[in-house]
């Protein structure tokens, strides 16, 4: 049984920093790419951050360019997101997914972690 675990939310206030953990289990992670994605009150999900199986390629929508770093140690099974300069609009609930095949939909989700940056 796949499972995804996040970890490392909780409130920061503006300017802050939180990092961001997610533990996978039953599948063979070195094999997917693996993506964090967020979901705010009243609004639709949306892709935060991403990185290729082998770490070697990542990539981040452009409100979190710059501020925010996803990485991965595959001897660990767990995928990272360091965000830095936190602002309040990014408050949301953060999900991790595993994503076996790049041009198809990710595989399995997390429960999510809720991010509250305070003003």
């Amino acid at each position: 049984q796949v499972q995804l675990v996040e970890s490392g939310g909780g409130l920061v206030q503006a300017g802050g920093s939180l990092r961001l953990s997610c533990a996978a289990s039953g599948l063979t992670f070195s094999t997917y790419g693996m993506g964090w994605f967020r979901q705010a009150p009243g609004k639709e999900r949306e892709f935060v951050a991403a990185i290729t199986w082998s770490g070697s390629m990542a990539y981040y929508t452009d409100s979190v360019q710059g501020r925010f770093t996803v990485s991965r140690a595959n001897a660990k099974n767990t995928v990272y997101l360091q965000m830095n300069s936190l602002k309040p609009e990014d408050t949301a609930v953060y999900y991790c997914a595993a994503q076996s095949n790049r041009n198809k939909e990710y595989d399995y989700w997390g429960q999510g972690t809720q991010v509250t940056v305070s003003s």
